[in-house]
């Protein structure tokens, strides 16, 4: 979790900076907005972070200034962009996904206007079952669970959509279990209770709702579930945002092999029409600066040019494919904007 002083120190420097270089350059500054999401996640700490930096360093020479605000999420931070509210978000990989291609919640209201600037953590499913449950270790166990208790997140959260997708992919029917709609903290709290027979906490590792039920329950009771190069196929068919990912052993209490699940991107988008060179020397801020972001919130030390554009499920903007064209990476046809 991000730390409240860190937090409020950051917030306290990026006010005064602002308030400094404002008074400064009133006349000719642009102030750009970033969307997170509630205060308590990831989103804001690290949208945060890069209003910061980026204020700090684009400010004085380039004009330009960032502030970042709170949301309900990847949901509204689409539709803010829609309306020109903000110029910039966080969103989830599935989110953007369905955005782009029209589909879900967004059926035949696909947001061609949206463009990706970078990939920034991702979030690793993971789908705990108690073991008596887990005859194989895969995720296609989960229909042993038709009948039980399963808790698959809060209503309105993207941990319901994703693993909602990612069942109905695979032909699980989660309408068959008895569901409930917990955050990450109750959903450990009732595994180890038994009040329900697993729960879906995507996140980044070590998740401490999988940490405190691994402490609590051991290693031989409980089991994340696994998934095969198969079910990634099955899953990607409908919405190609996620990846294969490694819980190395020793991630959690007792946990002595290697889990293969999979991860899909938490990612910065913007609109089409914001002018080149601002993407441009945003996202070249955000890889000059790594260091700064990974002390924002340890979710970013997984950042890297190498990982920049995994997942993305939109073209690039034009003015972060320029950056990440100077830095040697092949972008892929699939995410250059023709238009």
């Amino acid at each position: 979790m991000f730390g409240n002083s860190i937090l409020k120190k950051i917030l306290a420097t990026t006010a005064l900076t602002v308030s400094m270089l404002c008074v400064a350059n009133a006349a000719s500054e642009t102030k750009y907005v970033i969307a997170t999401a509630s205060t308590g996640g990831t989103y804001y700490p690290v949208g945060v972070g890069i209003a910061t930096i980026a204020s700090i360093k684009l400010a004085e020479k380039n004009k330009m200034t960032f502030s970042a605000i709170t949301s309900a999420g990847s949901n509204e931070n689409i539709d803010m962009l829609g309306k020109g509210e903000v110029n910039f978000a966080i969103l989830q990989g599935l989110y953007g996904s369905m955005a782009w291609q029209g589909k879900g919640q967004y059926e035949g209201k696909a947001q061609k206007n949206l463009r990706s600037i970078t990939m920034l953590w991702e979030n690793v499913e993971q789908i705990t079952v108690k073991s008596k449950y887990a005859k194989t270790g895969n995720i296609k166990d989960m229909k042993n669970l038709y009948g039980e208790r399963f808790s698959i997140s809060g209503r309105s959260s993207g941990s319901r959509v994703s693993t909602e997708t990612i069942f109905s992919s695979l032909g699980i029917d989660y309408n068959k279990m008895d569901l409930e709609y917990l955050g990450y903290s109750p959903s450990s709290t009732a595994l180890q209770d038994g009040k329900v027979q697993g729960m879906t906490t995507p996140s980044g590792t070590p998740t401490s709702a999988v940490t405190n039920a691994f402490a609590s329950i051991g290693n031989d009771n409980i089991k994340v579930l696994n998934f095969t190069a198969e079910d990634l196929k099955a899953i990607n068919d409908n919405y190609p945002v996620w990846n294969p990912f490694t819980i190395k052993a020793g991630t959690y209490p007792g946990q002595d092999k290697d889990i293969n699940t999979i991860a899909q991107p938490n990612l910065l988008v913007v609109t089409k029409d914001t002018p080149e060179e601002t993407v441009y020397l945003l996202t070249k801020t955000i890889y000059e600066n790594l260091p700064f972001l990974n002390s924002v919130h340890k979710a970013t030390l997984v950042m890297s040019l190498q990982k920049a554009i995994v997942g993305l499920p939109m073209p690039l903007h034009k003015g972060a494919a320029k950056y990440y064209r100077e830095q040697g990476i092949k972008i892929p046809d699939s995410l250059i904007d023709n238009n």
